[in-house]
């Protein structure tokens, strides 16, 4: 199995489990955050849901400059429009990696604000980045759905909401 594959199969177990946790997020809760410093449920929720298309610009561009990018998150109110950010985010994931080579993966990508460069890894540390993203931002969601009493879908193994 080459690093490409890797990358696939891990890929395709996060976006699995990350899926049920998408899926559950209520309607009436995205202005809910547990903290002033934290998230709302809509900014964390729509940073997990574009996070699978982070694999595309890790593969198709020698990096983003915090200076220059015009960002602006997809505006969303529902669960279902959460969940088809979503699956567009997968599918351009998963058609870039499927599309990769192990070459591709060793070429520079830089992160950086101006002049200030925050890393300067190989692709393949950026895909792996974009991957630890969405399950940290997923653990972080399923805190927030704790503190709001929703039943959560385990991650790897039953949670403490689901039989044994």
């Amino acid at each position: 199995m080459n690093r490409v594959e890797v990358f696939q199969r891990d890929f395709e177990k996060e976006i699995a489990t990350t899926r049920k946790f998408l899926a559950i997020v209520p309607d009436d809760k995205y202005d809910w955050q547990p903290h002033p410093k934290s998230m709302t449920v809509r900014q964390l929720a729509t940073h997990i849901a574009e996070l699978p298309a982070w694999v595309s610009m890790a593969l198709n561009t020698d990096g983003i400059d915090f200076a220059t990018m015009d960002y602006k998150p997809t505006p969303i109110n529902d669960t279902k429009a959460l969940v088809d950010l979503f699956e567009k985010s997968v599918l351009d994931g998963r058609e870039n990696l499927a599309k990769a080579t192990d070459e591709v993966l060793d070429k520079p990508w830089t992160m950086r604000k101006g002049e200030t460069i925050y890393s300067n890894d190989p692709k393949a540390d950026v895909i792996r980045m974009s991957l630890s993203q969405i399950i940290h931002h997923r653990a972080q969601l399923g805190v927030f759905l704790r503190l709001l009493d929703i039943p959560i879908p385990g991650s790897y193994g039953p949670s403490a909401d689901e039989s044994f």
